[in-house]
């Protein structure tokens, strides 16, 4: 059944976010004006860690992110049966229909679809009960983020926002930094916390491309101005000082799993199970440089150290793989077609990568256990961080 659903975008829900009512390290969050709370910038002992696989990324981000946008321009990377009209399961909400072109998604004639991959994502429907990931099920209706790329859409998606900090990630006492303690739950933090940088930062760069294009925005809109609206969401004295060093860490996660994943993605272009075009379009990311840099890897391996320093923390991990699942389902909640298709890929990405990087005891999952659509959220989520780090590079430079 072929349908369009108006309902406004998850990359608008990072536009806007309520400082949560919890312990006191919650005004480390991502806050909206109103209800900021002011914290000085943050230099902790992670930000020295993290440091050289920062400058690693900024010194060769800028080659690798046009090798990731034209990966994402192959039917392998961009097309994916997305289930549009799922419920909100974790929230009452009033129907709000985006009538905006902007909210707009449309599935792409059946005949566009190519049948191994159709074929493929049907052969691949079951999943683990309680796994890091679990997609949607494949159906006739595919969407195509070629033809829906993220972009600016005006949609306030901070209730979203909003439950996601405050009840998928995690808060207990044995966290005494929401991203920087001895703990897996604060890495997860940390990532959850990069994803939604990366989001803020296509909105921004989304809002520029609006000005540049003499495009008028809704009478009502407060985001306007892209400067201001980085130095308010990702500067280092904006409101969450650690944004951009949790959007690197995010960035470093998933480089990493991608590089555990490397054997399994040579094997499927060998075999054919990639097209003869994707795979000549994915073999100069997976031979790049950034993945073998071991700078890079200090993130995975902070993940790794906290998931397995006890017995218990092994044995809590199933509580990640729980919330990487709500993670998932509450993007249809998302009321704007092309922000919940971008925010379920994402989460998707974010989940994968956990998926490879921990396992089921921390020490990584068996990659060829994971789905075309797993495979594909992982690069093309990749590919929305090297975007995204690009573009706050740029406007740190124009902030100076």
């Amino acid at each position: 059944m072929k349908y369009s659903v108006g309902i406004a975008t998850l990359l608008q829900a990072a536009t806007a976010f309520t400082l949560p009512n919890v312990p006191s390290f919650a005004a480390h969050r991502h806050v909206t004006t109103g209800h900021l709370n002011k914290v000085a910038p943050l230099h902790s002992v992670a930000t020295e860690e993290l440091t050289p696989g920062i400058n690693a990324i900024t010194s060769m981000n800028g080659d690798l992110e046009p090798l990731l946008d034209n990966l994402r321009e192959q039917h392998y990377f961009r097309l994916y049966s997305v289930d549009m009209l799922g419920s909100c399961e974790y929230m009452p909400q009033e129907l709000f229909e985006c009538y905006s072109e902007t909210c707009e998604i449309y599935p792409v004639d059946e005949d566009e679809i190519p049948d191994d991959i159709r074929s493929g994502d049907m052969d691949e429907h079951d999943f683990e009960l309680d796994g890091w990931a679990r997609w949607d099920q494949p159906s006739e209706d595919y969407y195509d983020i070629s033809q829906f790329p993220e972009e600016f859409t005006g949609y306030d998606g901070s209730e979203i926002w909003t439950f996601i900090h405050e009840r998928i990630a995690f808060h207990d006492d044995t966290i005494t930094d929401e991203f920087n303690s001895d703990n897996w739950k604060a890495d997860f933090n940390k990532a959850v916390s990069g994803l939604h940088s990366c989001i803020s930062a296509h909105i921004i760069k989304g809002i520029e491309k609006k000005i540049d294009a003499n495009e008028e925005f809704d009478e009502d809109c407060v985001w306007t101005d892209p400067q201001a609206e980085f130095d308010r969401r990702l500067g280092e004295n904006g409101e969450t000082p650690q944004a951009m060093e949790n959007l690197y860490f995010g960035y470093m996660l998933l480089v990493s799993a991608v590089k555990n994943a490397r054997q399994r993605l040579i094997h499927d272009c060998e075999s054919g199970k990639i097209d003869e075009e994707a795979a000549e379009a994915l073999r100069p990311v997976i031979d790049y440089p950034l993945l073998d840099d071991e700078n890079i890897r200090v993130a995975s391996k902070k993940l790794h150290d906290h998931a397995v320093k006890d017995e218990q923390s092994v044995q809590r991990l199933w509580e990640a793989r729980l919330r990487t699942r709500d993670l998932f389902r509450v993007m249809n909640c998302v009321q704007c077609n092309k922000c919940r298709l971008h925010g379920k890929i994402g989460a998707m990405g974010l989940s994968t990568a956990f998926q490879v990087l921990l396992g089921r005891a921390g020490e990584g999952g068996d990659v060829n256990r994971i789905h075309r659509v797993e495979l594909a959220a992982l690069m093309t989520t990749l590919s929305k961080f090297s975007t995204a780090v690009s573009y706050c590079e740029k406007m740190k430079a124009s902030s100076k």
